[in-house]
C-alpha cells in the first residue's frame, strides 16, 4: 500500500468511484487522502466511501498537501481552480485530469507544470468496470505513466495513448456504454416480443453481454472466432446473424463510433 498522499479537487461520482476502487484494491488508505468539494452533498457522499479521508477547507489546500492531485471538476470551472492553485503545484505534484475535452496544452498553461495526465474514463468506472485511456504530457515520466495506470486500473483497464487518439477513446469506450444499454433495450425489446416478461428478458440480456464480454477480455481470442463457435450450421444463430448483416448493424456501429470521435474533435476546437 501507497504512503502517498491522494488528492480530490472536485468529490464527485468519478472521484468517488476512483476513492472506492483504490481502496478497495489496498492501493491507498483512506486516511492517505484529501478532498474538497464546495458542494456539502458531494462530500457526505465521498466520505461514505472513504470515511476517513480528509475534508479540506479549499481547492489550494489539496494542491499544496497531496502528492497525486486528480482534477474532478466541470471544465467550465477549469480557470477559477486553475487561478486558486496558482503556486501550489510544483514538480513534486503528479496531476491527473479527468475534465472533459480539456486538452493538455490548456491544463499545463493554466496549471504551471507539464506533470500532468488527462485521461478519458467511462461511467463503467462507478461498478469498477471502467475503460479508461490517458495521454501524459512531457514533464511525466515513464514511472508516473505507470502509476496513472496502475491508480486508473483500481476502477478497471486502463491503456495509455497518445493525446491526439483520445478522440477516439471517446468515440469508443466513453460514448460506448450508450450504444451497449441501446444494445441490451433491443436485446430485451425481441426476448418481450417472442414472449418473455420484461424483467427475465431485461436480465438475460444484460447479462448475455456481459458474459460474452468476459469471454473476449479473458480468452484473448478475436470477436470473430468467439462468435464462430457459437455459429452452427443452418442453426439459429446463423439465422439471427443474416438479419442484423441485412440491417448494417455492423457498420452502424462503426460509424456510430467515427461520428462521436469527429464531434469530440469538433468540440476540443471549440
Amino acid at each position: 500500500m501507497s504512503y502517498e498522499r491522494i488528492g480530490f479537487i472536485g468529490a464527485g461520482q468519478m472521484a468517488r468511484a476512483l476513492a472506492a476502487g483504490m481502496i478497495e484494491a489496498k492501493l491507498v488508505a483512506a486516511d492517505r487522502m484529501i478532498a474538497f468539494d464546495p458542494v456539502p452533498g458531494a462530500w457526505q457522499d465521498f466520505s461514505s466511501v472513504a470515511p476517513a479521508a480528509k475534508r479540506a477547507a479549499s481547492n489550494r489546500e489539496v494542491a499544496l498537501q497531496a502528492d497525486v492531485i486528480f482534477l474532478a471538476v466541470k471544465p467550465q470551472s477549469f480557470a477559477a481552480v486553475a487561478q486558486e492553485m496558482q503556486g501550489a503545484v510544483g514538480p513534486d505534484k503528479l496531476i491527473v485530469s479527468i475534465l472533459a475535452g480539456t486538452p493538455l496544452a490548456t491544463l499545463t498553461k493554466g496549471l504551471g507544470t507539464e506533470r500532468i495526465a488527462r485521461v478519458m474514463p467511462n461511467t463503467p468506472c462507478l461498478v469498477r468496470q471502467g475503460a479508461s485511456a490517458f495521454a501524459c504530457a512531457s514533464g511525466c515520466t515513464a514511472a508516473d505513466s505507470e502509476h496513472v495506470a496502475k491508480l486508473l486500473g483500481a476502477v478497471g483497464q486502463a491503456f495509455a495513448v497518445a493525446e491526439p487518439l483520445l478522440d477516439a477513446v471517446t468515440g469508443l469506450s466513453g460514448s460506448g456504454p450508450a450504444y451497449v444499454y441501446l444494445m441490451i433495450e433491443a436485446l430485451s425489446d425481441g426476448g418481450v416480443r417472442s414472449g418473455l416478461p420484461r424483467n427475465i428478458a431485461t436480465a438475460l440480456a444484460a447479462q448475455t453481454v456481459l458474459g460474452a464480454a468476459q469471454m473476449v477480455l479473458q480468452s484473448g481470442e478475436h470477436p470473430g472466432v468467439l462468435k464462430d463457435r457459437v455459429t452452427s450450421p443452418g442453426g439459429t444463430t446463423i439465422a439471427g446473424l443474416h438479419v442484423l448483416e441485412q440491417h448494417g448493424v455492423r457498420g452502424a456501429l462503426m460509424t456510430a463510433v467515427e461520428a462521436a470521435t469527429k464531434r469530440s474533435q469538433e468540440l476540443g476546437r471549440a
